[in-house]
């Protein structure tokens, strides 16, 4: 799959945040959708079909990444990947997101060539240098 084929839904309160995440993608080629909240995260799934990959914050109002994680696991679609991108450190919080369907776990603040490194081994993109 192509950087430029590759739909990825970037799933945070922080509007910093999504446009630091979008920034890098975007110059990487990646076409990238934002939601708040679970919730519309939702949503959005529900309206443009499955995303090839998620990146997903934990705390966010009304649905967190947790939630948001267990609801889409749940649901009759094609699954993607799901990085948690969160300021959470502890062993408690990694373990609680693998067990909500989250595929990596990546402590913020994180480094655009980092985060465009994970995204492209999940994805299957690229070789290795």
């Amino acid at each position: 799959m192509k950087p430029t084929e590759t739909r990825i839904l970037i799933v945070d309160d922080a509007a910093t945040v999504r446009l630091f995440e979008r920034t890098i993608l975007e110059k990487a080629g990646y076409h990238v959708d934002e939601a708040i909240n679970g919730i519309e995260a939702l949503e959005k799934i529900e309206l443009n079909g499955p995303y090839d990959l998620y990146l997903v914050d934990i705390n966010m109002p009304q649905m967190d990444g947790y939630s948001f994680l267990e609801e889409m696991r749940s649901l009759g679609i094609e699954q993607s990947p799901a990085i948690m991108v969160s300021t959470e450190s502890e062993k408690y919080d990694k373990e609680r997101a693998y067990r909500s369907g989250a595929n990596y776990y990546i402590t913020k603040p994180i480094k655009p060539e980092t985060l465009l490194k994970y995204i492209q081994i999940f994805l299957g993109i690229g070789g290795t240098k």
